[in-house]
């Protein structure tokens, strides 16, 4: 039963070598060096071949190789073939890394000091305790939760906002449609770490941002259709919101004559907040293939209904 992985080559390269040394008697192909299409059972892909089940016609498992599955079109991949989202611990790492350098970049004026360093000019800014800046996560699956985890050991209220209700230790959590405006009224820095499905498409737009507090700002590392960009720029432009860091967009990348490139009061980065890491990516997979065999859920099967 061979595994084929179809994401970048060089990654790929460095997963061969990894199941060589763990699972040597697996069978491992790399995208498109398929060997015999009936022998393939499980599919590593950020996005799958097109018409998979003609090409793979005895698939079993898809794992993606990232966080996220929005990339797969479900309707393609049939109801016996798993979907099973990357769990491994380096995703979570880096983006808890990102998330708190573009917080501590926000609540540290540094947007406001790159200003004044273009004109060249030297003025201190007062130092705003953490206690009274408060953090909004919007999402609460594994990134958010790591996320939360990290910023209220620096002293932020914290609080998380999902669909369905969490606990999380130290963390306001918020559930439902029915509790969204509440918990933006108390969020000074929004972020989204929302998965992208039907219902979470193009939700952060001018009733989000006008829910914020005036002065809050916006932190983006869920995905580019989340946001409605037309109305972040007019809360932008307005100053009710003061600065958006974000790590995706759409499309990505941007044109070049997109306004976002020289806005003064965005951040972009070219949706590197989080990475899988191949050493740990590969003993996750394997593990979910020991328990696939064993006739055990794996960890990050997705939930189709939910879309995540």
């Amino acid at each position: 039963m061979t595994i084929l992985y179809k994401a970048d080559p060089e990654r790929g390269r460095q997963w061969a070598r990894r199941f060589a040394q763990k699972a040597p008697d697996m069978p491992f192909r790399l995208w498109p060096d398929i060997g015999d299409p009936a022998a393939v059972r499980y599919l590593a892909a950020w996005q799958p071949p097109a018409d998979i089940m003609q090409t793979l016609p005895n698939l079993k498992v898809i794992f993606s190789v990232g966080a996220g599955i929005d990339q797969f079109d479900l309707s393609s991949v049939p109801p016996h073939v798993a979907v099973v989202r990357m769990t491994e611990s380096g995703i979570a790492e880096s983006m808890v890394e990102y998330v708190t350098q573009a917080v501590l970049t926000i609540h540290r004026d540094l947007f406001d000091y790159a200003m004044q360093q273009r004109e060249r000019v030297w003025r201190e800014r007062p130092v705003r305790a953490a206690s009274t800046r408060r953090i909004g996560v919007l999402g609460l699956g594994m990134l958010g939760t790591a996320v939360l985890n990290t910023l209220r050991l620096f002293g932020f209220p914290c609080a998380g906002w999902s669909r369905s209700p969490h606990e999380i230790e130290g963390v306001e959590c918020y559930a439902g449609t029915e509790s969204l405006d509440a918990f933006l009224a108390r969020t000074d820095i929004l972020v989204c770490l929302l998965p992208l499905t039907d219902a979470t498409r193009g939700l952060i737009g001018k009733r989000v941002f006008g829910a914020l507090p005036e002065g809050a700002s916006f932190i983006n590392v869920g995905r580019g259709p989340h946001v409605i960009q037309q109305d972040l720029l007019d809360a932008l432009d307005s100053d009710h919101l003061h600065a958006a860091i974000l790590d995706v967009t759409e499309p990505e990348p941007l044109p070049p004559t997109h306004p976002f490139w020289t806005h003064p009061r965005v951040r972009l980065t070219p949706h590197i907040a989080s990475a899988t890491r191949p050493e740990t990516a590969v003993d996750v997979v394997l593990e979910n293939l020991r328990r696939h065999r064993a006739g055990e859920r794996m960890i990050g099967e997705i939930d189709r209904t939910r879309g995540y």
